[in-house]
């Protein structure tokens, strides 16, 4: 990979990472707000069962969207520390190079396909 495409690769990196944080901002914000209205007594125990059933899936989704944009935000930053110590684009399992195709789609891949599959076949 040549430095003007690890440059834009950089800038991609970083405007995804000023998206996410704005994201994860604005669902602490929501989060936050749902939980002073239940100490507000706006959302109560007291409510129909189906309410307080909707109300708790909807605050474990959004805390569930929250862990998972901070998740991303994580795997930007270690690309980003990638580029700057010279060793993005290098598969973490067995050390080969990612390909450009790859790192273009997800930038913040830190597996090539390869191994990709291997990791998500142990998960199953």
């Amino acid at each position: 990979m040549n430095k003007k495409q690890l440059a834009e690769i950089k800038k991609k990196l970083l405007e995804e990472r000023k998206s996410l944080l704005k994201q994860y901002h604005d669902l602490e914000e929501g989060n936050l707000s749902t939980s002073q209205s239940d100490l507000t007594g706006e959302v109560g125990f007291d409510e129909e069962y189906a309410d307080s059933g909707t109300f708790t899936f909807e605050r474990e989704r959004d805390l569930s969207l929250s862990n998972n944009v901070k998740d991303l935000i994580e795997r930007v930053d270690i690309a980003l520390k990638k580029i700057e110590q010279g060793t993005y684009g290098i598969c973490d399992i067995c050390k080969k190079p990612i390909p450009d195709e790859r790192l273009k789609a997800l930038p913040y891949a830190n597996l090539c396909i390869e191994c990709k599959h291997k990791e998500e076949k142990e998960y199953r």
